[in-house]
């Protein structure tokens, strides 16, 4: 920054004798301690956000005897533990939300069948996505349609192997360019994670 900019002169700075001044020390919270109080310590339960201030000394001493669930039964311990793991907020199964909606106007409506499952937990089949160009195409050259499954492709893949290979079909070299789609079209669907 320039000396001479308009915005040196507007540096506020606080005056000589807040600045020299030091804050006050607190002393000791231990009984009959009159050292400086510089380490905090928790208060306790019920009591989240204050502390105590200590010596080092004391700081130390009273955290080797502090319990925070001192005062609770061994119910209430393990309910808190078990409600820390979400932070404390309320949760709830979204399989219970989901079973039945609709318009019967429950709390959680499921419109893409996410959580959808059948009496056994199992996910029902739902319809595909949508095929590309290339998938259709490779399905195609394969003999199948749309709706095969990975089973269906696998088992067609090994019927047209056998069919057009020059080994098993008795020399034939005529077959060799249909083999060579069949091949691609197989390896491409594997790839997309179609098989």
């Amino acid at each position: 920054m320039k000396l001479t900019s308009k915005y040196f002169d507007s540096i506020r700075v606080k005056p000589e004798e807040d600045r020299t001044k030091r804050p006050e020390e607190a002393i000791c919270n231990w009984k009959g301690c009159q050292k400086p109080g510089r380490f905090p310590a928790p208060k306790g339960r019920e009591k989240e956000g204050e502390y105590y201030l200590f010596c080092r000394e004391h700081v130390r001493e009273y955290n080797k005897k502090y319990n925070y669930f001192v005062g609770m039964d061994q119910d209430d311990i393990v309910d808190y533990q078990k409600s820390a793991s979400t932070g404390h907020r309320p949760t709830w199964s979204s399989k219970d939300k989901v079973k039945g909606s609709g318009a019967s106007g429950d709390q959680f409506s499921d419109p893409h069948m996410l959580f959808d499952e059948d009496e056994d937990g199992a996910r029902p089949t739902r319809g595909r996505r949508r095929l590309r160009n290339m998938e259709r195409k490779s399905l195609g050259n394969l003999g199948l349609g749309a709706e095969a499954t990975k089973e269906d492709i696998k088992a067609r893949y090994k019927e047209l192997v056998k069919r057009y290979h020059p080994d098993l079909n008795g020399g034939d070299r005529d077959c060799e360019d249909k083999l060579c789609e069949v091949i691609a079209a197989y390896n491409y669907l594997k790839k997309v994670g179609m098989v």
